[in-house]
């Protein structure tokens, strides 16, 4: 082992076998490689990985593939001793900083449970995975146990008070019963109903979505109501995630996020749409590859930030702004993808906890306390967040029974409020 440590690049490098006899590395190297590839055939190991793995480890033997001690040894060559070493420690860290969110190992998980298992190994939790595609975690320490999915989703939160918040009618009326704003609007068991309803909606600005839903999905807002086919459209769209919907106004505003937990608001960002800036060069579609190729942006709910889609939703909200996915937009010129700011959609992230007037953090817990709950994410219009709250300058358009934490954590731009932290007091450990 210390020969090949120290001396493992040299090509003429023997060895002794186990009866004293020199033996080239090299070639004992292939022989081993040889006797795994029986192995592998007498008990039928086909598994591509497998294959793959030896098949490059061949490779390394052979001189086919440079190993990493020759690429440093070919960079110290060139480049000198301390300069390489100095420009391969910025590279890592910058690799580092740029995924410092994932927890090794476990990266096929959201990334919401990654961040509270991580919490959880520093303070000497026990993690047993019940379910990993569920992400239902055991967390045990002494004669504590716990059980929590996806997060946020605890034995703390009774049964009722999750189907409130999921049911954004009931939702609705409690909160109106609690003195705190709520979007107008109607509600629609069936779809040609609701489209009949078109010029009851006709010129103003409306938001169309499913009645049960979570995490943004199945919403649209159209600014500019003229056209029933685009509404009729959005009409479908929204049924094809419930059996009914609501039509609701358009509360002006930025839409805002807030994480509360128990009494406290813990974090506040402002989600901004799904958007792309111009450099004078590329076209729409290509700005999204672009955009996409950030490493907090991925699929599944396993990074900060989703990628942004251009899929029917999104080309319907450019052909209301006489946009297509070929437009290319002027150096500095923002075009958004969509009206819904939602993470989920392929927005933006942006930390406003300490710069948002407390009274809307007072309307939020008291939004909470009126469905019971102990967890909420919740979203509000607000007009402007350096002006108190009064009953015309903001809206509650929705309570989220599994609210996200790693865009608090991780916010494209802001503080890491470290909600799961929070989370592990929260659950008593």
């Amino acid at each position: 082992h210390e020969k090949v440590s120290l001396q493992g690049l040299k090509p003429d490098l023997f060895l002794k076998d186990k009866h004293g006899n020199p033996r080239a590395i090299k070639d004992w190297s292939l022989e081993v490689i040889q006797r795994i590839r029986k192995v592998f055939d007498k008990y039928n190991i086909s598994s591509k990985d497998y294959l793959k793995a030896i098949d490059r480890a061949e490779d390394f033997i052979k001189g086919d593939l440079e190993t990493v001690g020759k690429k440093i040894i070919n960079e110290i060559s060139s480049k000198g001793f301390i300069p390489a070493h100095l420009e391969l420690a910025h590279k890592y860290l910058k690799d580092s900083k740029a995924k410092d969110y994932v927890f090794s190992s476990f990266q096929d998980m959201e990334l919401s449970t990654q961040l509270l298992m991580r919490a959880a190994v520093r303070r000497g939790v026990t993690i047993n995975i019940l379910d990993r595609k569920e992400n239902f975690l055991e967390l045990v320490k002494g004669d504590k146990k716990e059980y929590v999915c996806q997060a946020t989703k605890t034995s703390k939160d009774n049964y009722v008070s999750i189907l409130l918040m999921e049911n954004k009618v009931v939702t609705k009326e409690i909160l109106s019963d609690n003195n705190i704003r709520v979007p107008k609007g109607n509600y629609y068991t069936a779809s040609n109903t609701a489209k009949q309803d078109f010029y009851l909606f006709k010129g103003k600005q409306i938001v169309v979505k499913p009645k049960l839903t979570n995490f943004g999905i199945g919403i649209n807002i159209l600014k500019e109501n003229y056209d029933y086919n685009t509404f009729c459209k959005v009409i479908d769209f929204a049924f094809s995630y419930d059996s009914s919907i609501l039509i609701e106004e358009f509360v002006e505003g930025h839409e805002y996020r807030f994480f509360v937990l128990e009494d406290n608001v813990l974090g506040v960002l402002r989600r901004i749409p799904a958007n792309v800036d111009g450099d004078g060069v590329r076209n729409i579609e290509e700005l999204i590859k672009l955009k996409n190729q950030d490493s907090l942006r991925g699929k599944g709910y396993k990074t900060p930030l989703e990628k942004i889609t251009l899929g029917e939703v999104e080309e319907m909200f450019l052909a209301q702004q006489d946009l297509n996915k070929h437009y290319v937009p002027e150096r500095g010129e923002r075009v958004f993808l969509r009206e819904n700011s939602n993470i989920s959609t392929g927005g933006d992230s942006v930390d406003y906890t300490d710069m948002i007037h407390p009274s809307y953090k007072k309307i939020a817990v008291e939004a909470m306390r009126a469905v019971k709950a102990k967890v909420t994410g919740l979203d509000m219009m607000i007009q402007d967040i350096n002006k108190p709250a009064n009953n015309s300058n903001y809206a509650i358009i929705e309570l989220n029974f599994n609210p996200a934490i790693h865009i608090h954590c991780h916010p494209y731009k802001g503080k890491n409020r470290k909600i799961n932290e929070h989370l592990l007091d929260f659950l008593g450990f």
